[in-house]
């Protein structure tokens, strides 16, 4: 790892997203989003849907939503398991919004607790990707 990074990797059931010497990570957890420098205390987070920011430089580089999962930080690495993320470039916006459209649908027509709860989460995703691409 290069002097004054922190490596960051990312992980999606399909696929290793992205493992990168980064100066620095802003990742949407559960709390609020919190910024991962080297050195950083260790610590263990569940994830919201949002954005993960990462930098090099003082500039973001990369741009990837992440719909939820965890991280895990220690002083010199980020590691985010995600259940879905995709780079925010690769959204159509169009396709985004269908999404919604259809996860309210979804809502409206859930018939018990569980069947809502798993809609309104889905709502909730595809809203915040929505969001993410403005």
């Amino acid at each position: 790892m290069a002097e004054g990074k922190v490596n960051f990797e990312l992980v999606s059931p399909e696929r290793l997203l992205m493992t990168e010497d980064v100066d620095m990570v802003v990742v949407p957890g559960s709390e609020g989003y919190f910024g991962v420098l080297p050195g950083h205390a260790p610590l263990i987070s569940t994830l919201r849907p949002g954005v993960i920011d990462v930098y090099q430089g003082q500039a973001i580089e990369t741009r990837i939503f992440v719909a939820d999962g965890f991280a895990e930080v220690t002083p010199e690495r980020c590691t985010v398991l995600a259940g879905e993320a995709v780079l925010l470039g690769e959204v159509d916006r169009a396709e985004a919004e269908r999404r919604v459209g259809e996860a309210e649908l979804d809502l409206r027509d859930a018939s018990s607790d569980e069947e809502r709860a798993k809609a309104q989460a889905r709502v909730n995703v595809a809203r915040a990707l929505v969001e993410a691409l403005r």
